[in-house]
Formats: structure tokens, sequence, C-alpha cells
């Protein structure tokens, strides 16, 4: 099959190479960097100096596949890309985008006669290797049309349409709400193994958990490959970032009236991990000892 592919950063390039390997699919591309394009081009794909070029490098019915940041980047890409193409073709976001923006994006289009596919793409750094999950929101006919793309992307049963559009980035979004909850667990159990006063060799306990436990799962098998690295986590600084998704669930959570406590409290852990000595903290201790006398430990070890 035919896709024009915007967008070769981390994920991006890596998905293009998946789908060149296979050896089932003509691809062209465009970045606004040339190192990844070069790195494409090596491996197969046919190069675009523009999204413009990009388009008109395809045959109808064309596939668009935009792998950029969310937000207001995707509409640019969009725009730019709509001239080039013509009624039945199709436009495959695979970033996070917010889904109420990608169900705006899919009646717009629709009402050009653009198809519009919301796809929700899990896999990380490793999906070259092991596939991407995806899940594909949108435009049914434009979901068949584009399954060779999704079978060669994904592992067996990786993919999926889940819904109209919008539905897909909303189920992904729900699943890195999942993630940090999950991710907030191992860190907790693992803070309390490691402050035990036992001898314990976590990576040890780690893959002993991953063999027939009830909590077994690939995140602790990337746990296990961390503190084998580096036991004591001694070269990683205790600050988290958060991609967005993880406020768009609990935001959510919050309108649809459905408790989500797990997944709020992980998101807030991720905004306290970033602040150094913290004002809320000091208040406390500066209340405790002014109420109960409570000994408090100056700044500068005073």
């Amino acid at each position: 099959m035919e896709i024009g592919f915007i967008g070769l950063g981390r994920m991006g390039l890596n998905m293009v190479t998946r789908l060149l390997n296979s050896g089932r699919h003509r691809v062209v591309v465009y970045d606004s960097s040339k190192d990844p394009i070069r790195k494409a081009v090596s491996l197969g794909a046919v190069e675009a100096s523009s999204i413009e070029d990009l388009t008109g490098k395809l045959k109808p019915p064309k596939a668009v596949w935009i792998m950029v940041p969310a937000g207001p980047t995707v509409d640019e890409m969009i725009g730019t890309a709509l001239p080039g193409l013509s009624k039945g073709d199709v436009l495959i976001d695979g970033g996070n985008s917010f889904y109420r923006d990608s169900m705006r994006r899919a009646k717009e289009l629709n009402d050009k006669g653009i198809r519009y596919l919301d796809c929700g793409t899990s896999g990380g750094v490793w999906g070259l290797e092991k596939g991407y999950c995806l899940m594909v929101g949108g435009d049914r006919e434009a979901y068949d049309r584009l399954t060779p793309v999704f079978e060669t992307l994904a592992p067996r049963d990786g993919f999926a349409r889940v819904g109209e559009g919008g539905a897909g980035h909303f189920v992904k979004m729900i699943h890195n709400g999942i993630e940090y909850g999950m991710l907030q667990a191992y860190a907790e159990g693992f803070s309390l193994l490691e402050a035990s006063g036992f001898s314990l060799d976590l990576e040890k306990v780690s893959r002993l958990w991953n063999n027939g436990s009830v909590v077994r799962s690939w995140l602790l098998d990337l746990a296990s490959d961390v503190l084998k690295k580096d036991p004591a986590l001694d070269g990683v600084k205790a600050y988290v970032e958060d991609s967005g998704e993880g406020r768009w669930t609990v935001l959510e959570s919050i309108e649809r009236n459905t408790p989500c406590p797990v997944i709020t409290l992980s998101l807030l852990e991720r905004f306290r991990s970033r602040q150094d000595n913290p004002f809320a903290a000091r208040l406390i201790a500066a209340l405790r000892n002014e109420f109960g006398g409570h000994a408090v430990r100056r700044q500068g070890g005073r």
C-alpha cells in the first residue's frame, strides 16, 4: 500500500522503518529536519521536500499519516495538506491529540469529503521491534482501507476500530491515565521494599513477580532492566514529567462525575516530584511548630 508520512520524530521514524522493513508499502516522507528524512530514504522511503510535495507524490485515493505533537501543529499540518487532497482521501492523526479536537477535525474534514481517522498509538521506543497497539476512531470504510498499514504496524490482534471520530484518542487518553496509576503503584511498592530493612535484591524480586504472579507485566520487565543497570537509581533525578493525557483523564473524570482517585493521585505525585523544598511542606512544618512546639529543620542545616 502507498502512504504519506508527516513527522519523523522518535516514534514516527520507527513506524516508517517498520512499514518499510515489511516490503509491503511505498512510503513518502516529510519532516522539517533533514536527518530523519535521510535515514528513512536510506531504508527505501521516497523523500518529499514539503507537505505539498508529499501529497503530490501520492496516487489517489491518498492516505496521509500525521505524527506530530498534539495541538495547533496538527491543525497546521492538516491545513497545509488539504489543498493536495481530494474527496475520499484519508488523513490519519497518530499522535496524542485531545479527543475533542479529533471529534472537531473529523466533522470539519468530513464536510470537505476527506475521511479522518484518529489513531491512539502505544508502544513507545519498543514499537519498532514489538509493534504498536493502535486504537482507531473514525470512518469505517477508511479504517478498512488502511488495514494493511495497521497490520504491519501492530502485533497480532494489536489494532482495532474502537468507535466513531474521537473514540481512538479517547481510548488512548484513558489508557495513559491507567498507565499513570500502574507506574505509581509499582513505584510505591518498590519504595517500600527498598525501605524494608531486609537485604532485598529488587531486580530479583521484579523478575520473580513476573513469573506467574498476579502483578506480572511488561512494566515489571522494564523495571527489572532498570534495576539491573542501576540498583539504587543513583543516576536518575526524582523528576517525573507528564504528557498531558493524564491531566485530560482526570478532568474527564470530574466532568463525568466518575471517581478516578488512583489516577488523580498519581498525577499529583508527578507534580510533587518536580518541586524542590515546596512551600506547602514548609508551611506545614512551621504550623506544627506553632501549635505543638515540634522541631523545625532550618534551611542550611541549622
